[in-house]
């Protein structure tokens, strides 16, 4: 098990499970869906909590807490390319239209909230 984990306020923890298992190579530790599971991929381990988690109970102040913002995982790959690719490939929308290149290396943004069928 993984020391540190991220939690990600997620709609539909099905839906959540086969996109991150599915399509970024990450394995199931916990399912008590729909209201939560865990998955874990080299060292990280990722909480879905949906409707009925307790990671996702409204906040003292009464706001909910909801999907969104700008949180993200960053996932290395061998060739970056052939990955973005395969992504496209099936269907899965980016954040970014190409590949962009920094000081800190290589990267595209996946967007997670509008993949609709991540089994093909």
């Amino acid at each position: 098990m993984s020391e540190v984990s991220v939690r990600y306020m997620i709609d539909d923890v099905p839906a959540a499970i086969r996109f991150y298992t599915t399509l970024l190579g990450f394995s199931l530790e916990h399912d008590a869906s729909p209201a939560f599971a865990a998955v874990s991929r080299d060292g990280v381990r990722l909480l879905l909590s949906g409707e009925g988690s307790s990671g996702k109970r409204s906040l003292a102040d009464g706001r909910r807490q909801v999907p969104g913002g700008w949180n993200r995982i960053h996932l290395q790959v061998a060739d970056l390319e052939a990955e973005v690719k395969r992504l496209r490939a099936a269907a899965v929308p980016f954040r970014t239209s190409e590949i962009v290149t920094g000081p800190g290396g290589a990267q595209v943004i996946v967007r997670y909230r509008n993949v609709q069928n991540v089994d093909g």
